[in-house]
């Protein structure tokens, strides 16, 4: 398959690339968009292609990380403030929705946001009209809001941390990013292109078992974790990668374990019950006995304790396909 490339992402997996495409059918409207994402997934990437690519892409382009920013300061740094305000106000100050004005703003981490300006969002969001801290004039804003999240916000709405009107309201078009562990495809094209990018001088190769070790590992900070594993690499490494060269966590990984951990995950944090907890993690392991087994069903099911009628039985009913025999 061809990888996608494009000055904000590199794109070779088939669910990445069912996410552009449903990205590109949205871009044209002025709809809230709702990035939803695991840490370091590239959600910042995705916001700046929807307004490079939508027709407010010659207005600014505002960005704010929600959770970088004090509380105290937040409502002043949105929405501005008159000269005199309060104490440290010395000058009137323009807030990042109006200085987004025809444009595009960008909020990161929306569920770190304080509840007392949610009610403040929720009140812009449906009047398209705010207030700087200090005034009673009225100023209207045309901005495109794009916000994204790394936690589930319909939980944070049922222990009232997060107002429901305001998730209703920015949970418009939501656009599910996945992690770099569901998208594997892509890390292939991405150590390559980030290899080009801090070593353009030198061809930097990979052997087949650090690549393997590389596209196997489960990559909890995701393309952010992965750039900077490779800058790391970049700078000690001179011609070739070999395995002794990543770092132990990477190297080291076991993927039955990660398999046992990430069920776990699913179902302390209740998004599966337990009957599809057990199928998800029976599945997975018997997918990866049979890629470590490179197809060899016999090999496979002997690793998993199991009589090679029962893996052929269990692989049918999960739909595994199993070439060799």
């Amino acid at each position: 398959m061809k990888t996608l490339q494009s000055p904000s992402f590199i794109v070779k997996s088939e669910t990445m690339r069912e996410m552009i495409a449903r990205v590109d059918k949205i871009v044209d409207s002025d709809s809230s968009i709702l990035l939803v994402g695991e840490t370091g997934v590239g959600k910042e990437i995705i916001a700046e292609y929807i307004h490079r690519t939508s027709p407010r892409a010659q207005g600014p382009f505002v960005k704010l990380a929600l959770s970088a920013m004090p509380a105290e300061l937040l409502e002043s740094e949105l929405f501005g403030h008159e000269q005199g305000a309060f104490t440290s106000a010395s000058r009137e100050k323009k807030g990042l929705f109006e200085i987004a004005h025809t444009g595009s703003i960008f909020l990161d981490d929306i569920d770190d946001v304080p509840l007392q300006i949610q009610i403040k969002l929720l009140r812009f969001l449906e009047s398209r009209e705010m207030l700087r801290i200090g005034s009673t004039v009225p100023i209207s804003v045309d901005v495109r809001l794009i916000t994204a999240t790394k936690l589930d916000l319909k939980e944070l709405v049922q222990k009232e941390l997060f107002r429901a009107d305001l998730f209703y309201r920015i949970n418009v078009v939501p656009i599910k990013i996945p992690p770099l562990r569901e998208r594997k495809d892509d890390i292939p094209p991405l150590i390559e292109f980030f290899l080009n990018h801090y070593k353009p001088e030198k061809e930097i190769n990979l052997s087949n078992e650090s690549l393997r070790a590389l596209v196997s590992y489960s990559w909890p900070g995701n393309v952010r974790e992965l750039k900077n594993a490779i800058y790391r690499l970049s700078l000690y490494v001179d011609d070739k990668i070999n395995l002794d060269d990543l770092p132990p966590e990477i190297r080291d990984e076991n993927p039955i374990e990660l398999l046992i951990k990430a069920c776990n995950k699913c179902y302390i944090e209740g998004t599966m019950n337990f009957d599809q907890v057990v199928k998800c993690l029976e599945s997975n392991l018997l997918a990866e006995a049979l890629r470590k087994s490179k197809g060899n069903q016999t090999q496979a099911a002997k690793s998993l304790g199991l009589s090679l009628s029962t893996f052929r039985d269990k692989s049918k009913k999960y739909k595994i396909p199993c070439e060799n025999p």
